[in-house]
């Protein structure tokens, strides 16, 4: 039974994300430099950005779950993403969402999403690389996350990619802070620190001695000044059979 707290937290959750797919917010960080993360992918609607992802293969790009809704394209290889040319534009073909995902508080926040025409590699852009088995990441392992947008609370979007790193906090002790955490989660950054992502970066990958190992799921509510709670992102490497499968299944369809 969820007791009062769990529901709280559970209402505060979901109360910001309405909201949150919207721009992304990267706090305490920088203009990532133009010949890094050429793998980040802008994902949107008809009305622009909406939420980060990540090429992990020619045709598709992972973002989050909750992220779903009537995206469109994504944007690839640029780190600007306010002028952008029709070579850098891929349609979204189709959304494969995790199928027992239900909210972000059950966990399973993941998404890839096919892309109608493959994505061309070169010096702009290239793929990410996933990890291979089931990760295990020590406490304060230096970590870094990007995407576009505010960079302060009720900020304003900005055009250019932003970075920055953060750590990685002890999961027993993220437990603590947000207690009847999904399982298969890494908490990063956000807390003991003014350091991490506010609403928006939903769906960009936590990127860990260059692997991207996570994905951006929630935090609390729409303040970004910290330090509150841990930031909570979905663990890529308990996805990995599932993610094989999509990629297997896409192939032979071709």
């Amino acid at each position: 039974i969820m007791h009062g707290l769990h529901k709280f937290l559970l209402f505060q959750v979901v109360a910001c994300l309405g909201q949150g797919a919207r721009g992304s917010e990267i706090i305490d960080g920088e203009k990532a430099p133009e010949n890094s993360m050429l793998y980040m992918a802008s994902v949107q609607n008809k009305g622009g950005h909406v939420c980060g992802g990540f090429l992990v293969s020619e045709d598709f790009v992972m973002t989050a779950a909750h992220c779903q809704g009537n995206l469109t394209r994504v944007v690839l290889g640029t780190h600007n993403i306010k002028n952008v040319d029709e070579g850098k534009i891929r349609y979204i073909e189709k959304m494969y969402k995790h199928e027992s995902y239900q909210d972000v508080w059950t966990g399973k926040d993941i998404m890839l999403l096919k892309l109608s025409r493959k994505a061309e590699l070169n010096k702009k852009l290239q793929t990410t690389p996933l990890p291979r088995s089931e990760i295990h990441l020590g406490d304060n392992t230096k970590c870094y996350v990007a995407g576009w947008g505010f960079i302060k609370t009720g900020g304003r979007v900005v055009d250019e990619l932003r970075v920055v790193d953060v750590s990685v906090i002890n999961p027993r002790v993220c437990r603590e802070m947000w207690p009847g955490l999904p399982n298969n989660v890494i908490c990063a950054g956000g807390y003991k620190t003014k350091k991490g992502f506010c609403q928006g970066d939903s769906g960009g990958p936590l990127v860990c001695d260059g692997t991207a190992v996570g994905i951006v799921s929630f935090n609390w509510e729409k303040n970004c000044s910290y330090p509150h709670l841990p930031n909570v992102y979905t663990d890529v490497s308990k996805y990995l059979p599932w993610i094989k499968t999509i990629l297997k299944r896409s192939k032979r369809s071709e």
